[in-house]
């Protein structure tokens, strides 16, 4: 009986077939391949050797450019950008959702921009906004207001380099989950804000925290995803930004940085799929506080 009913919606699976195809090919199987080789020692040219749990316990007891810089400098940057993008998308998107006519377009269109040109952007705005002499804009007019009386090597000093990131990041962050906000938002039933004046909403901040974030948990939750994703996936903008690699004194050594280091610098092949298990678990641990908090029973 099961067997005829899935063959009664055969044509259903032909839909579903070149997705299901794409996320085996590109997602499972590269899964499955990087925890296997988690356990061997691999190099590139020769075969795998197994090595057991090696892998990792050098990673949490031993290597200490992980231990020292990677773990902490990715969970600051993670707790700064990934919460602080997140809660800026939302409030721009119930901004922009208060504007009308084709000014909403206009403007959702502009924050939703830097998400896509960040490698053109990178050139063209931040690396002479941020230079470290006299002539990089910030620089320039932070001495002629006064603010500071020699110029601040904002990309190159171990200092300031991880809040430089941090601000690149933040203007960037209006992706993918900031349109999702924003669709949910402006498609909330307007009856509901009606009814919720009836029966006592007297300002936009109740409006919002009553009646706007109950009403789009499903879309809170895909920008939460995706703000845990991109957080943890970052690691070039540091190199971009200092134009080193790797950074100065490490101060922007993320765990990506870490993985392409031992990937594709010293081809430790098994190893970096060590690090990158590693970073796959924080971020599933990540993702399933983020449907705690905005996930419902029947999602």
């Amino acid at each position: 009986m099961e067997v005829s009913r899935i063959w009664s919606f055969r044509t259903s699976y032909l839909f579903i077939a070149p997705f299901l195809i794409c996320f085996t090919l590109f997602i499972v199987i590269p899964i499955i391949s990087a925890v296997g080789l988690s356990f061997t020692y691999y190099n590139g040219i020769e075969r795998p050797r197994l090595i057991g749990w090696s892998n990792f316990q050098y990673l949490i007891s031993q290597d200490l450019l992980f231990l020292k810089y990677a773990i902490p400098n990715t969970f600051k940057f993670a707790i700064i950008v990934g919460p602080g993008g997140y809660i800026a998308a939302f409030l721009l998107a119930w901004l922009i959702s208060k504007l009308r006519g084709g000014l909403r377009k206009w403007v959702a269109l502009a924050m939703y921009t830097p998400s896509l040109t960040i490698g053109i952007a990178m050139t063209i705005i931040w690396l002479p906004l941020l230079s470290g002499d006299r002539i990089g804009y910030l620089n320039s007019i932070l001495l002629k207001l006064g603010f500071i009386d020699v110029p601040k090597l904002w990309v190159t000093s171990p200092d300031l380099l991880m809040n430089s990131m941090i601000a690149v990041t933040l203007w960037s962050s209006m992706g993918v989950g900031f349109l999702a906000m924003l669709a949910g938002i402006l498609n909330i039933d307007t009856t509901l804000y009606e009814a919720g004046r009836i029966d006592g909403i007297r300002n936009s901040l109740q409006e919002l925290w009553f009646l706007t974030i109950p009403s789009m948990k499903p879309q809170m939750l895909f920008g939460a995803v995706m703000a845990i994703v991109t957080t943890f996936k970052t690691g070039a903008i540091g190199v971009q930004l200092s134009g080193q690699n790797p950074t100065p004194s490490y101060a922007g050594h993320l765990i990506v940085n870490h993985i392409d280091d031992y990937g594709f610098i010293r081809f430790e092949m098994g190893y970096a799929a060590a690090i990158s298990v590693f970073l796959l678990i924080v971020m599933y641990g990540a993702n399933k506080l983020s449907w705690g908090l905005f996930g419902s029973k029947e999602e």
